[in-house]
């Protein structure tokens, strides 16, 4: 297999103390402390200690290799238009540290990972969402703000999502992730009901702008694995950097794409494309966090639009969007006869 660059390994982990009644977080406070990782206890309404007196860089680093058990108290779902009916909260936040990511605006100014306990509590209230809505089709994206997969092989919230998912006859489950540790999930007994995501790009983009995360060729040898083990696989190639050679490079991560899948998986795939963009706020965080970032960041090359919720975000031109889109909806019909292209934005 690949290299896998940036497999997680958390350098300080804290337990909720609500955290320790559970027998997942007793079972972690004693593996991580076996381990010789820095091991705390937060008090309740108590903080995640660091961060004073860093910079911004450095906080940041230190939250992004920080991971937090803790209870998942609200029991709520946020919905996840249009993609699914809501978000299922196993996992916030995410180890890698891609200078672009749309989390820098929303996780704070310490995105530490924190992984629930509770998830047997989160599986019965999906259960309830599920029979709410019943005979419809109810669908969970395990993603939303969160890459889930790091720290699988410590929770296995995934694992136990995908085999409750798996004995659903009306809800389906999807997530993507960039990271490649999939061996504990390809046994699994998923009946096709979950939907396994990759977050790749064109090689120069990872290794510019994706430090923390698997290399392309261990995310690929990965999704081979998932396809051949029978669950349906969709890749997410975001964001679309316009640089000089863009072009080939992302005809020939497509042709990597083709390359990886067995013969019979690739008609059933699906993709989203999304190209950079970027928001004011997000360009001054990124600039805060990752000083000497090459990242095209200037919006006079870029043209204003309004974003969803009424906020200002710099696209790249309208024949530029069109270029992009050509060139994916070209090259994905003709390596992968039958696939779904979601959306190209």
């Amino acid at each position: 297999m690949g290299d896998t660059r940036g497999s997680f390994v958390p350098q300080r982990v804290f337990f909720e103390e609500g955290a320790l009644s559970y027998p997942l977080g007793r079972e972690m406070y004693d593996r991580f402390r076996g381990m010789g990782v820095v091991v705390g206890v937060i008090p309740p309404r108590g903080r995640v200690p660091g961060g004073r007196g860093l910079s911004p860089e450095t906080s940041y680093r230190e939250a992004k290799r920080t991971l937090v058990f803790a209870v998942r108290r609200s029991l709520a779902f946020q919905t996840c238009k249009p993609s699914a009916h809501y978000q299922l909260p196993l996992v916030t936040g995410c180890p890698g540290l891609c200078e672009y990511c749309y989390l820098q605006t929303t996780l704070g100014p310490r995105p530490y990972m924190r992984a629930y306990v509770n998830i047997d509590e989160i599986i019965e209230r999906a259960a309830r969402y599920i029979r709410d809505r019943f005979p419809e089709t109810t669908v969970f994206e395990g993603a939303a703000t969160s890459d889930p997969l790091p720290v699988e092989d410590f929770t296995g919230g995934l694992a136990r999502a995908i085999s409750f998912f798996g004995g659903q006859s009306h809800a389906l489950f999807r997530f993507v992730t960039k990271f490649a540790n999939v061996d504990g999930l390809l046994r699994l007994d998923h009946k096709g009901r979950t939907r396994f995501r990759f977050s790749v790009n064109a090689e120069p983009v990872i290794e510019r702008y994706e430090a923390g995360t698997p290399r392309l060729d261990a995310r690929l040898h990965a999704a081979g694995l998932v396809a051949a083990a029978g669950y349906p696989v969709g890749f997410l190639i975001a964001p679309v950097v316009v640089y000089d050679g863009w072009e080939d490079q992302y005809r020939d991560l497509l042709a990597s794409l083709r390359d990886s899948m067995p013969a019979r998986a690739a008609g059933a795939l699906t993709f989203e494309i999304i190209s950079h963009r970027f928001t004011p706020r997000a360009k001054s965080l990124i600039s805060r966090r990752h000083p000497h970032t090459a990242l095209p960041l200037d919006e006079n090359e870029r043209r204003v639009k309004m974003g969803q919720f009424g906020y200002v975000k710099y696209v790249y031109p309208d024949e530029l969007l069109r270029r992009i889109d050509d060139l994916f909806r070209l090259e994905i019909g003709r390596l992968f006869p039958g696939a779904r292209v979601d959306y190209v934005i």
